[in-house]
């Protein structure tokens, strides 16, 4: 596995190797979208990673969408998101912060008092979502999102990065994909709209430009990434040309010299993701979804990208990289623990050598 542990620069960003930890989500922080100890443990545990994305948080109170998600809005997520990227760099990692803005996929009973729901338009997600007071619920009718209240959702990304470097991290990641508001603007039946934000490809990936552009010019071009998936429906989006979004959104990256583009496999058998986004974007290439460490390395060897993110393989293994290094064998998560409070299943995975849990088949 020579290739995945050969160093690399991503901007301004050192990688020790080329194993990326994917964002996931754990729903592990507190009722107050606080950090826990639970988490700085857990990506403590994940460090020799070259580069680790945290999980999906919000860049405000509005963009929360699910229990027990984080957020870094106020001082008090800062504080507690510093002791995570202190124990990681602490373990020579480099770690990176995905903000996630939930926009139309909420429930107000994961929200706190007075927050909103937006979106591009006022059509609901025809989903529903998990609430620890009342279980399974609808998502919200979103408010539309004026013209100003979009250039106030802008900003509002801009201080969250600012307050993700505050907190110590290497940099960010626009969570662009999975339905949530980034894509819910490029998607032809959540966004309605009729100016300039609305109708055409180009028009529809504006908004993520503008966020972009604002987190670039606040911290650096070079401590920003994007991820995004093309063709994915998940959370009720929808667009009938999914290939022209995807090579609008590639020619509206132009320019902005981002530290990396993390592409997805995606979820359409005509558009090869991977490719397109290697021929179409100069910067770092991460790919995702369904590699183990051998298809990870071939991708790595041929070009075909500059690192591979894992996702479910680190819930189990929070020693990925040595044991990719040695050619041990992987362990196997439990999946009745994902998102579920407390250590079980989140910190309690052994390292290789350790003595190995009873049951995580």
């Amino acid at each position: 596995m020579n290739a995945l542990m050969q160093p690399a620069r991503f901007g301004e960003i050192e990688l020790a190797n080329r194993i990326v930890m994917a964002p996931m989500t754990r729903s592990r922080a507190d009722d107050r979208a606080v950090p826990t100890a639970e988490m700085v443990e857990y990506y403590a545990q994940r460090a020799s990673a070259g580069l680790i994305v945290a999980e999906g948080t919000a860049p405000s109170a509005d963009g929360l969408g699910y229990c027990r998600t984080p957020a870094i809005y106020n001082d008090e997520q800062i504080a507690a998101w510093r002791q995570v990227t202190e124990a990681v760099h602490a373990r020579g990692g480099r770690i990176v912060l995905q903000l996630m803005h939930c926009g139309r996929v909420a429930s107000r009973h994961n929200k706190p008092e007075g927050a909103r729901t937006v979106a591009p338009s006022a059509v609901a997600a025809q989903t529903e979502l998990f609430t620890d007071a009342v279980g399974m619920a609808p998502t919200e009718q979103p408010e539309a999102l004026t013209r100003e209240q979009i250039a106030e959702v802008v900003s509002e990304y801009r201080q969250a990065a600012l307050n993700a470097r505050a907190a110590g991290f290497d940099g960010v990641e626009l969570h662009c994909t999975s339905g949530y508001l980034p894509m819910q603007f490029m998607s032809e039946n959540a966004n309605q709209r009729t100016d300039e934000y609305g109708g055409s490809p180009q028009n529809r990936v504006r908004f993520t430009r503008e966020v972009l552009d604002a987190m670039a010019n606040a911290i650096g071009a070079g401590r920003v990434g994007i991820r995004f998936c093309p063709a994915n429906r998940y959370n009720d989006v929808a667009d009938s040309n999914p290939a022209a979004t995807f090579d609008a959104l590639l020619d509206a990256l132009q320019g902005l010299d981002l530290a990396y583009l993390h592409i997805m496999r995606a979820h359409s058998s005509k558009i090869d993701a991977f490719s397109l986004a290697r021929s179409r974007f100069a910067g770092a290439l991460i790919i995702n979804d369904g590699f183990e460490p051998d298809t990870a390395e071939t991708a790595v060897t041929q070009g075909a990208a500059d690192a591979v993110s894992f996702a479910r393989h680190y819930i189990a293994n929070p020693d990925l990289v040595e044991r990719i290094r040695a050619g041990a064998p992987l362990a196997e998560f439990d999946r009745q623990t994902l998102y579920s409070p407390g250590p079980k299943g989140y910190i309690d995975y052994p390292a290789l050598g350790a003595n190995p849990l009873e049951e995580h088949a």
